[in-house]
């Protein structure tokens, strides 16, 4: 149809990036262009165009899909897809709004109608106030995503509630992300040398994986910091449960509050001014931010006792968009910045540390992801009871962006292993891998 919306949008779209629609569009008339064999970006209302209007690119997507005025019928992936290898040949570094798009732009929405004030953002976007990486601004960020409710993570992850990548050690069938998660904790306790009666500290102990893990099958005492309420109030009931009260202790602390805060005589733990055997960061370093990075890694350095080891679990990104773009930044991690991994090497060395060995685990992440977004889409209706339709569309958008960023290198993840050396330049690690 001539004077369909999409027969208007889909020229002017091409023209913006010098090439055929990668994917199929269809306006809330019915009408579809585009190819026939792709996934169809489906607007289903005006208000769909208003929000791209006012904000182009990946936010005014990301705000049309969250509220359901955009939707997208087949493959999501395969959509996303599509659009990256657009973007990996050059096509897209074109598609800029100068002023005569931007006219043409204003022609079209009002001859569609489209023209009118922003519509109002999703309930489910960040709105952070305060300095960037303030103790107070970091609990708000931190409590956007991890206090989402704990009842809604025991539905998306396995019964360790271990929120990182699996070690996916196996291929054949039965082995799933359960196992995974297993093997990975056992991993890090291997790295770590951990043996009963050591101490160890795990910063930023998300709901308790390592914790339990290392307590109950390596015999540590063990202490967790989080920034997370619901994160802590789930801990303490595990810890219960296995009956790990008396060796392992869980707060909600800011890792700039370790050098200071004392445990109230509980000596079995040791206080934060002293030194402990193992100190482990799983994932955590990506909501420090760049500037107070330095101020980390001295931290993890200060806790650690000379010959201890260090496992710092933590994803990578090249220089565009270290916070993950848009959609990342507004919905699911603000304040988050992923660093190349040659930096975040420079930082710990820097603060004192010897790096023994990195180890990526970016192919493991793209299958750890996809059984999170499969149990998703398994239990949709009982998450949308949870966190709500918008909720539940921004979780997966999210995984399913997700496990393609680590599909295709442009996010990585790795398991470091560093030590404090003595001030004789002694390690105490093996010459070969223990762990292997």
């Amino acid at each position: 149809m001539p004077n369909s919306p999409a027969s208007r949008l889909a020229p002017f779209v091409e023209r913006l990036l010098g090439c055929s629609l990668p994917v199929g569009l269809r306006t809330w008339d019915g009408v579809r262009a585009g190819p026939p064999d792709a996934p169809t970006v489906v607007l289903r209302n005006r208000r769909a165009l208003r929000r791209l209007l006012y904000a182009p690119g990946e936010l005014g997507l990301a705000r049309a899909y969250v509220s359901g005025d955009l939707d997208v019928e087949g493959d999501l992936a395969d959509g996303f897809r599509r659009i990256w290898a657009l973007t990996r040949s050059g096509a897209l570094r074109g598609a800029r709004l100068g002023p005569r798009e931007w006219a043409e732009a204003l022609r079209i929405a009002v001859r569609l109608g489209v023209v009118g004030p922003p519509p109002k953002p999703p309930a489910e976007e960040a709105r952070l106030s305060g300095k960037l990486h303030t103790l107070l601004r970091d609990k708000s960020a931190i409590a956007h995503h991890y206090d989402l409710g704990n009842a809604f993570y025991q539905l998306l992850l396995d019964e360790s509630m271990a929120y990182s990548s699996g070690y996916w050690t196996s291929d054949e069938d039965g082995y799933g992300v359960e196992q995974a998660q297993w093997d990975k904790l056992e991993l890090i306790c291997r790295k770590l040398g951990l043996r009963p009666g050591m101490r160890l500290l795990d910063v930023g102990c998300g709901w308790g994986s390592l914790l339990v893990h290392a307590a109950k099958h390596h015999g540590v005492h063990a202490v967790g910091i989080t920034l997370s309420a619901e994160q802590q109030q789930h801990v303490r009931g595990r810890l219960a449960q296995h009956d790990l009260e008396e060796r392992v202790e869980v707060r909600r602390q800011d890792y700039r509050e370790l050098c200071t805060r004392t445990l109230g005589g509980k000596t079995n733990l040791g206080s934060a001014d002293e030194p402990f055997d193992a100190v482990a960061s799983i994932e955590m370093g990506e909501h420090v931010g760049e500037e107070n990075y330095p101020e980390y890694t001295r931290t993890l350095f200060r806790m650690l006792k000379p010959t201890g080891r260090l496992v710092l679990q933590q994803m990578s990104r090249g220089v565009v968009a270290p916070g993950g773009g848009a959609f990342i930044e507004r919905y699911i991690a603000p304040d988050m910045t992923m660093r190349p991994l040659s930096r975040t090497l420079g930082h710990l060395e820097t603060a004192g540390f010897e790096i023994r060995e990195v180890h990526a685990l970016r192919e493991h992440y793209v299958r750890t992801v996809r059984a999170w977004e499969k149990t998703l889409e398994g239990n949709w209706d009982d998450v949308v009871a949870l966190i709500g339709e918008s909720g539940a569309r921004v979780w997966r958008l999210y995984l399913v962006g997700g496990a393609l960023a680590f599909e295709e290198n442009r996010m990585g993840v790795d398991q470091i292993l560093a030590v404090r050396p003595s001030d004789e330049g002694l390690s105490a690690m093996p010459a070969t891998r223990e762990w292997s």
